[in-house]
């Protein structure tokens, strides 16, 4: 074993790059993951390469996957967000640990998904932003559900014209993945990696991803939420941009895979998701340090919150021990 593998030093909060900078996703499958140092390894049949693991958001890790305990140590420590998947990435397992310290989201998300006024104000502004350039605020959320879903499928309808992939509607057996079309494969694989990096952005800034505003009552309820926010601006075209270039091509979850990878980092989609997260949760102009600070206070019902690690009591103690021989 390498010495200065164990003597590596667990790097300090404010020196880790932010979500917002990180790259988006890395996908893995039928390999082993360990660690070198602060890198962590990749080996498959082809050989091994070294991935810095501060620099992703989120590693998937699908069938036929091994990982140390060692590079989980390391992926831990840098808040890297890992997501088991099942094969093709379109089914969840289980997700690791987030990169903030700080509760102030997720006490915001919770407050406002609690109180049925705050929670349709959260779930008008996710729907105005699918709608810039239209007022919705005299809406119901019934009317902007069916807004939507006919903005969803005109969408699908002009991508399948604009390129000629043949579209019957929206078919996904999450038990029988290769049993879908080509268009509805790519779709499926597109959609599971915009998942992923919707889930690490929400775990990674401390929120949960079961409370949501629009969806409810599942454990990712609220990465459907943020995730759908894009999902008409860059997995549908690319599915439909695969399914036409690799119409009976059996591996065509992997090319959508990488074009999504290539899109999300080109926009710039962490920034993007970051911002839309706390503009929603927060002030859209709170401070970024926020979110990253390491803070634990201790809440009281008339003073709000209070500084923790402080031996509070010390007077009455006192008291009562100066008292003590009154209750005998």
């Amino acid at each position: 074993m390498n010495p200065e593998s164990i003597s590596a030093q667990k790097p300090e909060l404010q020196d880790l790059p932010q979500v917002k900078d990180r790259m988006t996703f890395l996908y893995l499958e039928r390999a082993v993951i360990n660690r070198a140092d602060n890198a962590v390894t990749v080996t498959d049949a082809r050989g091994t390469v070294y991935v810095p693991a501060t620099s992703i958001s989120v590693i998937l890790l699908g069938p036929s996957t091994s990982i140390t305990h060692r590079a989980m140590e390391l992926i831990g420590d840098v808040g890297t967000s890992v997501i088991w998947v099942g094969e093709e990435g379109v089914r969840y397992y289980a997700h690791g640990k987030p990169l903030t310290h700080s509760s102030r989201l997720l006490v915001a998300q919770a407050t406002l998904v609690s109180n049925v006024r705050t929670r349709a104000s959260v779930a008008r502004r996710m729907y105005s932003m699918r709608f810039p350039d239209e007022d919705v605020e005299g809406l119901t959320l019934q009317q902007l559900r069916g807004k939507e879903g006919a903005r969803v499928r005109a969408v699908y309808r002009n991508f399948a014209k604009k390129t000629g992939v043949p579209w019957n509607g929206r078919e996904y057996d999450p038990n029988n993945y290769d049993a879908g079309s080509a268009v509805n494969k790519a779709l499926s694989a597109a959609h599971a990696c915009l998942y992923g990096l919707a889930h690490s952005v929400i775990v990674a800034l401390g929120c949960s991803p079961g409370l949501g505003f629009i969806h409810s009552g599942h454990e990712r309820s609220f990465v459907y939420d943020i995730a759908d926010l894009y999902k008409a601006e860059i997995t549908i075209p690319i599915a439909f941009e695969m399914a036409e270039k690799y119409p009976e091509h059996g591996d065509i979850g992997t090319f959508t895979r990488h074009a999504v990878r290539d899109a999300l980092h080109g926009g710039r989609i962490l920034v993007r998701a970051v911002s839309d997260i706390r503009t929603l949760l927060l002030d859209a102009d709170a401070n970024d340090n926020d979110v990253y600070a390491e803070i634990l206070e201790l809440w009281d019902d008339k003073e709000g919150f209070i500084k923790s690690g402080v031996a509070y009591g010390k007077d009455m103690e006192e008291g009562i021990q100066e008292g003590y021989g009154e209750f005998l």
